[in-house]
């Protein structure tokens, strides 16, 4: 039995859960585009994408952005980061092949989306792979101002598992505004009226 490199959760094989791999497969496709707005709504770039620069003043008042965040927090460092993981995961997959040149970040991140089912079924690192693109993810966010929003709790998933009619019972949670959720965990997909209305009815009562 493994569990989860990431939430902990056991699973009988594989390194992630399915629900780790899901938002693990949605941060990768969104670094890119959050850390070309952390380039854009921070600092003026002088030199280019892989350097950004805080100006510090001789006498005036303090900047309020915070300089070491700046030094941590940008493209460059978020580039070097997933190409690093991209040539290992490479490299335990195809280790006769040469280590990829670096491609840039939305290439770096687009391949290991692809590439996440193999890492997910033979990748021993695949929890600090996910927990380091989860902590770029969130450190980008405390710098452009735009933290996830939060999913509501809707209850929890009445579809059956098996023949035996086996609930499956993980949470369900939905965005603001999103029309469409797959559990999880058995990969059900609430998407029409009818679902929506099996979910709440089927719920278990709430004693007062």
């Amino acid at each position: 039995m493994n569990v989860c490199g990431l939430c902990e959760r056991q699973l009988e094989h594989g390194h992630l859960c399915p629900g780790c791999t899901l938002a693990t497969t949605e941060r990768l496709a969104e670094l890119p585009a959050l850390y070309a707005e952390v380039g854009e709504c921070l600092v003026p770039r002088r030199s280019g994408w892989g350097e950004i620069i805080a100006t510090k003043a001789a006498a005036g008042p303090r900047s309020p952005i915070d300089e070491d965040v700046l030094d941590t927090v940008n493209w460059g460092r978020a580039a070097e980061v997933m190409h690093l993981w991209r040539v290992d995961v490479q490299r335990e997959r195809w280790p006769h092949h040469g280590a990829p040149a670096p491609d840039g970040l939305a290439a770096d991140c687009r391949w290991l989306g692809m590439e996440l089912e193999w890492i997910v079924t033979h990748y021993p690192a695949a929890g600090d792979l996910a927990r380091e693109v989860r902590e770029l993810e969130g450190q980008a966010r405390t710098i452009v101002g735009d933290p996830a929003p939060r999913p509501q709790r809707l209850g929890n998933c009445v579809a059956a598992t098996d023949d035996a009619g086996t609930v499956c019972g993980a949470a369900i949670k939905r965005l603001p505004g999103q029309t469409k959720v797959r559990c999880r965990w058995c990969g059900y997909v609430y998407a029409t009226a009818l679902d929506w209305a099996r979910l709440a009815h089927f719920q278990p009562a709430v004693s007062a």
